[in-house]
């Protein structure tokens, strides 16, 4: 599915300074729903594509997506503006942030909402990864990979590199060998 709208450099800075300002450590659910729900940039299938490019490339997955929908519309230039009005925002207020916390940091209710935002976060990239689940082709093989990755990180502890090194290459051949429809 081709996107809709095709957004000029100013759009995207705005965009993703928004995302930028949305959060810490929980930005993707507002990333899928201002490139895909509000702004209609990408459908949801190329967002799942661009968000699973952005969790195989090493660096924080929405800087990544970021860097990706920028230059898919503008190339370098792109890439550049949507990265920098991501990380402008939040920039400013982690500096500020990381001064109040150096003058506060023993009360016990800074760190009682410190230990508050982990779970918030947990939440939101889960409900995300529902959203996504639900919006994908009712097919086999990407679930059996999926439960596989899980088991091999959660169940069987192995290292992350380690499993993507095995799983990408088997999901990419299963994929090349049997196409969509041959399941």
């Amino acid at each position: 599915m081709m996107t809709s709208v095709v957004p000029d450099r100013r759009a995207l800075f705005a965009g993703f300074f928004i995302v930028g300002l949305s959060g810490f450590g929980g930005v993707l659910p507002h990333a899928q729903h201002m490139l895909v729900e509000r702004r209609r940039w990408l459908s949801e299938q190329q967002f799942a594509e661009v968000l699973g490019l952005g969790q195989v490339l090493p660096g924080p997955n929405i800087v990544n997506v970021a860097v990706a929908v920028g230059a898919r519309f503008h190339g370098a230039s792109g890439a550049l503006v949507a990265c920098a009005g991501l990380l402008l925002a939040p920039l400013g207020v982690v500096l500020l942030l990381a001064a109040l916390y150096a003058g506060y940091q023993q009360l016990p209710l800074v760190q009682g909402l410190l230990r508050g935002l982990a779970p918030a976060a947990i939440g939101l990239i889960f409900g995300m990864g529902l959203k996504l689940a639900a919006r994908l082709p009712r097919k086999r093989r990407p679930w059996v990979l999926a439960l596989l990755t899980f088991a091999a990180v959660a169940l069987w502890q192995l290292p992350l590199l380690l499993v993507l090194l095995l799983l990408a290459p088997l999901g990419v051949a299963l994929a090349w060998h049997w196409p969509e429809g041959a399941q």
